[in-house]
């Protein structure tokens, strides 16, 4: 028989992904590997260390470099228009001479596929970065992914620009089942049965809508495909064919705010709800 073909969806979700860094290590620590793995924005960078193999490294970036105001401050925003500064994030500190260096050549050689999910800023739609867009000390995929509209300035590669994935696929499920899926684990930084509102999106899209009116439309709907993609999941769940792992509560943390209590908190609740993943893997 042959074996089922496995997926991991991160999607991200600013600091609230300290929760997947909890699953992540987790995972690690039972020593599953998935044939796939999907990361939206910050979710990008949480599985670049999974497929590293480097447990805690995540952790350290939102628990340590996170509270330093190069990472991300309304500082940055004043002098470059980017609340985050994804240079200093995914070059400064992860490089091969950063202070805490992503391990390129073991992510290069893990045999996983790995998809970051990006939005095309000229025409709203998502771009699917793979594994060969990566390179050593060239984290810009990363970068493209976790650019939050408004807060930052869009990443531009090749000449294109891009923003945050979850403006375009917040939950790739429907992705990871074309690309050939049978079990996909899903980690969300909401709880599992949140339902997204128009209204937060409304003023960002209208600002967006100035420069970059397609994402702006993304932006706008993307409340409903949010909520369709989480009903799918949800469907698929009852059916077998996914898994769905959430917390109970975000412990005061949201995309753009934390709090040293809350960033631990949700880690190690993300490491206790990430034990029911061997089991559905293992079936």
């Amino acid at each position: 028989m042959n074996k089922q073909k496995t997926a991991i969806i991160d999607v991200g979700g600013g600091f609230r992904g300290v929760y997947a860094a909890g699953v992540l290590d987790r995972v690690m620590d039972m020593g599953i590997a998935f044939d796939h793995c999907y990361g939206v924005s910050a979710g990008s960078a949480n599985l670049s260390s999974y497929l590293s193999g480097q447990p805690g490294r995540t952790y350290r970036f939102y628990s340590v470099f996170s509270a330093r105001k190069e990472y991300a401050s309304p500082g940055n925003f004043m002098k470059e228009h980017n609340f985050a500064n994804l240079d200093y994030v995914y070059g400064t500190l992860s490089n091969s001479d950063g202070e805490y260096p992503l391990d390129y050549p073991a992510l290069r050689d893990n045999p996983a596929q790995f998809t970051v999910v990006a939005m095309d800023a000229l025409t709203g739609e998502a771009k699917y970065f793979d594994k060969s867009d990566i390179h050593q000390d060239d984290y810009s995929v990363m970068k493209a992914s976790s650019s939050v509209p408004v807060a930052n300035q869009p990443y531009v590669i090749d000449g294109v620009p891009y923003y945050d994935g979850g403006m375009a696929d917040p939950i790739p499920v429907s992705k990871a089942l074309v690309d050939g899926a049978d079990k996909v684990v899903i980690v969300l930084t909401r709880q599992r049965d949140y339902e997204r509102s128009p209204k937060p999106d409304v003023l960002p899209a209208r600002i967006l809508s100035r420069t970059y009116p397609k994402a702006a439309e993304s932006l706008q709907n993307r409340y409903d495909l949010y909520n369709s993609e989480l009903e799918l999941a949800h469907r698929l769940e009852e059916a077998g064919k996914v898994l769905i792992v959430a917390p109970d509560d975000l412990c005061g943390l949201n995309t753009l705010n934390r709090s040293q209590e809350g960033i631990e908190r949700m880690y190690r609740k993300g490491y206790a709800n990430a034990a029911v993943i061997a089991d559905f893997v293992e079936e």
